[in-house]
């Protein structure tokens, strides 16, 4: 039914192999284990900040590109998933963290394969490991041997759902507001302030999202919470070169204001002609569907 699969397609990103198989009944597993080793792209050089990293280079640097809490609900524990970018990355070694300008060390670094983990001496280019995190880290946070620097190429998108949060249990603000720090730490949905108020919007790009948070709230942390649609189509965030225009545009525009959980400013659009509207009568304005992680 299909040709032959063209391996500069796949590398280009043009095409990607599709296989069919059977992880419960183990049917299928091994050979797309093979097949990924076999074709799988080796590590390349990753833009940053400052300079092309190459993975050839001696001096370790990786970055954090995804976090899971409560990976084991028992111990409440959190994990960074960093991926090995250049150098050799050692156990029991001090590394920088750039965004906290602090050194960090990793007694019980992991490799996982599927439920299994283990701990591990070392790691390579391509390598991905998993740290224990107490709330240190946020995706795209670049730990290196000293070179400050960032990773690029790491963005937040604009979710284009959204659903205000409801705390039903009011004891329980602390464990909800917790909850939603630590689930939306790991980049499936976006955390909002409203501007000037203390209204919760949580933006996603699919309804099953909010599901799944609701659910994680009430079983990972105790918290019973309501979600209420809300009408805004867009999420962007909103920069200017001149501070005066951005002040007049967030004072004018209030209502349609929130701040990420960085702090940066975002514009919610009722709809594609509210936004386009905007754009044409503040041209001072930059409206970003976007956000570069790596603050």
């Amino acid at each position: 039914v299909y040709g032959d699969l063209n391996l500069n397609d796949y590398l280009q990103g043009n095409t990607a192999p599709v296989f069919f198989g059977s992880a419960v009944n183990n049917f299928g597993v091994k050979e797309m284990l093979d097949t990924f080793i076999r074709i799988a792209p080796t590590p390349r050089p990753r833009h940053t900040t400052v300079r092309d990293v190459k993975p050839e280079e001696d001096k370790f640097s990786g970055f954090i590109f995804k976090i899971h809490a409560n990976l084991d609900p028992k111990h409440r524990d959190r994990i960074a998933f960093l991926r090995v970018c250049s150098g050799k990355f050692s156990r029991n070694t001090y590394y920088e963290h750039v965004r906290l300008d602090k050194d960090v060390r990793f007694s019980n670094p992991y490799s996982f394969m599927a439920r299994q983990k283990e701990v591990i001496e070392d790691a390579y280019p391509g390598d991905v490991v998993g740290l224990f995190d107490t709330g240190n880290f946020k995706i795209g946070d670049t730990l290196t041997e000293g070179e400050k620097f960032y990773f690029t190429g790491i963005p937040s998108f604009s979710p284009e759902i959204f659903r205000e949060v409801i705390n039903k249990d009011p004891l329980k603000t602390k464990q909800l507001e917790k909850g939603l720090m630590q689930l939306t730490d790991e980049g499936v949905a976006q955390l909002f302030t409203q501007f000037g108020g203390n209204k919760k919007i949580i933006g996603c790009v699919g309804d099953l999202q909010f599901e799944v948070i609701q659910y994680r709230l009430l079983q990972e942390y105790g918290a019973s919470v309501q979600m209420n649609s809300l009408p805004f189509f867009k999420a962007c965030w909103i920069t200017s070169k001149d501070p005066k225009k951005l002040d007049d545009f967030v004072k004018y525009k209030q209502a349609n204001i929130a701040e990420d959980k960085d702090g940066h400013l975002v514009y919610l659009a009722q709809s594609e002609w509210f936004l386009n509207t905007e754009r044409t009568n503040n041209p001072d304005i930059e409206f970003h569907f976007t956000s570069e992680i790596h603050k």
